[in-house]
């Protein structure tokens, strides 16, 4: 869900990737539709009206529920640069926050609306905001959500990277995000080599070998006792395309997952 950004009128609106990880405080609007999203902790459910912040520094995920209703989100992203500049601009000083969510519901505020409201006229025929208008939009959206809740401050105004924490903790809940060992790394407080040498030690195995491993366990749980299908849940459990997760399930397992849910389906016929 990361993205490089280059031209400040792509803050708005912005396009967020496959990747799962937040490099930057997004603020997100959910204009039709009904769009699940995914944390290390729990489902969070967002429908038609619905708004709030993801946290940078983050692993998290969405889908957009299918159905009959077309799906539209908008989303502003708050990189650290405009942040810092603000920042100056207003003399904001940044105060600690006790909370821990990655999905931060913002309080409801009738300015929210008109605010998204008010983006319609500056979108050019491509869907782009002027550069010129960009930040002055995205300026306006920070001052409703500081006086809608002044404790947001502590959030957009920390610019702190992720401190050492407990690695085997955080493998353990997020195993299922498709990230690099990079990302890993950097969300543990540890330098790539640092967290090769903890990795080893704590779980005796190198962290691609054994985060395949542990997608896969979790994928042979999925199919042979939830019965559901590879195609539902290979995404979820990190996996890029679907040829790569059959063909990884097999060399583990000796049979496709295919061949598994057949194989209990036939065991369940026997069985009645």
């Amino acid at each position: 869900m990361s993205k490089t950004i280059s031209n400040p009128s792509d803050f708005v609106n912005a396009e967020i990737s496959g990747e799962h990880f937040i490099s930057e405080h997004t603020f997100f609007y959910i204009k039709k539709g009904t769009t699940k999203c995914y944390d290390e902790n729990k489902i969070h459910i967002f429908k038609s009206g619905d708004f709030g912040l993801i946290r940078k520094n983050r692993l998290a995920r969405y889908s957009k529920e299918k159905g009959k209703n077309e799906n539209e989100t908008v989303f502003i992203i708050f990189d650290e640069p405009f942040l810092k500049k603000i920042q100056e601009k207003h003399k904001n000083e940044t105060v600690k926050t006790t909370s821990s969510s990655t999905f931060l519901r913002v309080t409801q505020n009738k300015l929210i609306p008109n605010f998204i409201h008010s983006l319609m006229p500056y979108y050019s025929t491509l869907g782009k905001i002027d550069n010129a208008f960009a930040d002055i939009k995205r300026e306006e959206l920070l001052t409703i959500l500081l006086q809608s809740q002044p404790e947001l401050v502590g959030i957009f105004f920390d610019y702190g990277i992720p401190g050492k924490i407990n690695l085997e903790d955080f493998m353990n809940k997020n195993f299922k995000f498709n990230v690099n060992i990079l990302r890993f790394a950097y969300l543990t407080g540890r330098s790539l080599s640092a967290f090769k040498r903890d990795f080893k030690q704590i779980f005796n195995e190198t962290p691609n070998r054994w985060l395949i491993q542990k997608r896969l366990q979790e994928a042979y749980f999925l199919i042979d006792k939830k019965n559901e299908k590879s195609s539902k849940i290979y995404l979820d459990l990190g996996f890029e395309t679907l040829q790569h997760f059959s063909f990884a399930f097999k060399k583990q397992f000796g049979l496709t997952p295919i061949e598994l849910l057949d194989r209990k389906t036939r065991a369940g016929r026997t069985v009645s």
